[in-house]
């Protein structure tokens, strides 16, 4: 979509959509309104989110999606891992070695040309996409656990504002056919269910290990790309995906033992 219809016009509304169902549910389950650590832990997250997720549409819609999307996620599941061995200390020999292969992933799977040398890697959005991402996952980390639709209505309300007032003040293009704005509330609400998810996760488990199980989603992006929009991959791109799978593998045995 990013690559047929504007793109702050497919964030914009995936993020406003995604909003008012979480508002619903969050009324449904009779969650209390963020307030305190958790608003201001909600607005982070917003901040980070917007950054990310745009970022990663951009690269999407410029770049190759074999690229862009491993390289994504697995920036994005190393910054918080990093973070926590900044606060917490040394990391175990498996979390290293993940670590390492993550990194020789990343450059394999920008390095290689593959099949679309006319179009651009994208891997710049990729990698602003990644720590961005990282950092809206070390945010989610500090909410309390009061609720799990609420922050999410605020953060999403948060990166709605941000897009607005870029397209306002940017004169961005945002208009679109009626029948793509149903397919982006579609997308809209797997995004919000998707970081409903994670968000009960970091809850009730490790943030570390939902952070790199939740990483895995490249893979899918991946498999979509070839499928549906018949992207062609060589096999240094076959190996890179490969070893970001690894990568996240050996993180989370690491940061689990």
């Amino acid at each position: 979509m990013s690559r047929r219809v504007p793109l702050f016009g497919v964030v914009a509304v995936t993020q406003v959509f995604g909003m008012v169902v979480a508002l619903v549910i969050a009324i449904a389950r009779g969650e209390p309104v963020p307030a305190g650590a958790d608003l201001f832990w909600s607005i982070a997250t917003g901040l980070c989110g917007v950054v990310g997720m745009t970022s990663l549409y951009r690269g999407l819609a410029v770049g190759r999606m074999g690229v862009v999307a491993p390289t994504t996620g697995v920036i994005g599941a190393v910054v918080p891992v990093l973070v926590s061995f900044a606060t917490e200390g040394v990391p175990t020999t498996a979390t290293i070695a993940g670590i390492v292969v993550a990194l020789l992933a990343v450059v394999l799977v920008t390095r290689a040309p593959g099949h679309q040398a006319d179009r651009p890697s994208g891997v710049e959005w990729a990698l602003l996409a990644g720590v961005a991402i990282g950092g809206f996952n070390i945010c989610v980390g500090q909410l309390s656990g009061a609720g799990q639709f609420g922050p999410l209505v605020i953060l999403r309300a948060v990166q709605t504002v941000i897009l607005v007032a870029l397209i306002v003040l940017w004169r961005q293009p945002w208009r679109m056919h009626r029948t793509d704005v149903a397919k982006l509330s579609v997308i809209g609400v797997l995004d919000m269910l998707g970081n409903a998810a994670f968000i009960g996760a970091a809850q009730v488990g490790a943030l570390a290990v939902a952070t790199i199980l939740a990483s895995l989603y490249p893979v899918t992006t991946v498999l979509l790309a070839l499928g549906l929009l018949h992207e062609k991959v060589t096999r240094s791109h076959v190996v890179g995906i490969l070893m970001t799978v690894v990568a996240i593998t050996l993180i989370s045995i690491g940061t689990s033992g």
